[in-house]
């Protein structure tokens, strides 16, 4: 099969497409055919090597852990799918080394949900992690109907999942952005604000009486300006801060649940959440996906596809 690999630690440049084995499928997983695959942050951290402190991580290394793509082969135990069956997942496994850059994936069945109907491929394959990722962070700090939520980088990879999931919860969502993404945020139901300098007083001029619960998608004082705005400094998530812990709020890191995914695609499938896709490129054109993950200016999601 082709995949994307890389030998050695390094950035974009260490990427190369190349012919490999197909993989081995476990009891517990299936083989997928791969349609597309979602490009996030974490990719390219981690064939920079920011996770070997704490990933084991080995060469040579297919990259990625988003997926969607249509059932080829279950294992011998993997009785929640069949041969045909249509998935999404975000596939992160125990170490790093078989990722989702290929043209085939063994996938632990935990790791995998129906693929939504009402998304293409490639929406498929961008839900995954920022999906979870949103969904897990706003669940930690038990977002509901009641709150005004203040969500960071809400123009972002998570922060568009995390807008949309609130305000389906009936929640009031303010979210950061640059002005240039202000009309995006307010046709997902978000009030947008500037962020920088200046930004408490900005929350406050549209919520005098304060936030209820925040989350933090960009690092910076974002948690600091949280809590000076909150009612309950407690509720507040952060995905990029684990120092949130020291000051009584909670660090997230996302993990695969095929239940919490199944609930994103349940969000699309009633219209309450879209995936939007910034840039796609072929799978051949890994590197560039990664130079332009790590610019931080995607609005929305990169995705490769693959067949």
């Amino acid at each position: 099969m082709r995949a994307i690999t890389a030998n050695r630690y390094g950035g974009p440049e260490v990427l190369e497409l190349t012919e490999t084995d197909d993989p081995k499928i476990a009891p517990d997983a299936v083989l997928l055919r791969v349609k597309a695959v979602g490009v996030n942050p974490v990719d390219w951290k981690i064939v920079a090597g920011h996770l070997d402190p704490i990933m084991h991580v080995h060469f040579p290394l297919i990259p990625g852990w988003d997926v969607s793509g249509v059932v080829e082969a279950v294992g011998l135990d993997a009785t929640e799918f069949s041969v045909g069956d249509e998935v999404c997942g975000y596939v992160r496994k125990d170490e790093v080394q078989h990722g989702t850059f290929a043209e085939l994936v063994a996938a632990p069945v935990r790791t995998l949900a129906p693929k939504p109907a009402s998304l293409t491929w490639q929406q498929a394959a961008g839900l995954p992690l920022a999906g979870l990722t949103a969904h897990q962070s706003l669940a930690r700090i038990g977002v509901t109907g009641g709150d005004t939520v203040l969500v960071h980088a809400a123009a972002g990879g998570v922060g568009v999942f995390a807008v949309q999931i609130a305000v389906a919860r009936g929640a009031r969502v303010i979210g950061t952005a640059s002005e240039r993404n202000h009309e995006f945020l307010r046709s997902l139901g978000a009030e947008p604000v500037v962020y920088g300098e200046g930004l408490a007083d900005r929350v406050r001029a549209l919520a005098p009486g304060g936030i209820t619960a925040a989350v933090d998608y960009v690092g910076g004082d974002a948690v600091e300006v949280s809590q000076r705005l909150l009612t309950d400094p407690s509720r507040v998530a952060s995905i990029v801060a684990p120092s949130v812990t020291g000051r009584g709020g909670h660090h997230v890191w996302v993990r695969p649940s095929s239940a919490d995914l199944a609930d994103l695609g349940r969000l699309a499938d009633t219209g309450a959440l879209t995936v939007t896709i910034d840039t796609a490129l072929p799978l051949a054109e890994a590197a560039e996906a990664f130079r332009l993950s790590a610019a931080g200016r995607a609005r929305g999601k990169i995705v490769l596809d693959v067949a």
